[in-house]
């Protein structure tokens, strides 16, 4: 596979109670590309948001659910999420600022 450029990286930003409950401690959740690492989502994270600093990044893999359509089964994709918790002196992201 080709070397994952910055914007590869971040996926989307995942919403939930959980993760909106952690945004007050300045944590936030995004789901990334399963193949990347914690360097590559701790500087695309610092490149895509200006003022952005990152303390500790946390990962963890999600494997795909079973679904089942009359007798025939399969898997969804797998998908890896990543928690960034950032430092007391960085900005927030503005991205989850309206919810």
């Amino acid at each position: 596979m080709a070397a994952l450029e910055y914007y590869d990286v971040i996926l989307k930003p995942l919403v939930t109670e959980k993760s909106l409950a952690g945004m007050g401690e300045k944590r936030y959740t995004f789901l990334v590309h399963p193949q990347s690492t914690k360097v590559q989502i701790r500087d695309a994270v610092e490149k895509m948001f200006d003022g952005v600093r990152v303390e500790k990044v946390r990962t963890m893999n999600v494997p795909g659910k079973t679904k089942r359509r009359g007798m025939i089964f399969g898997k969804t994709a797998k998908t890896k999420k990543a928690v960034i918790q950032l430092t007391e002196d960085s900005k927030d992201i503005e991205l989850f600022q309206g919810l």
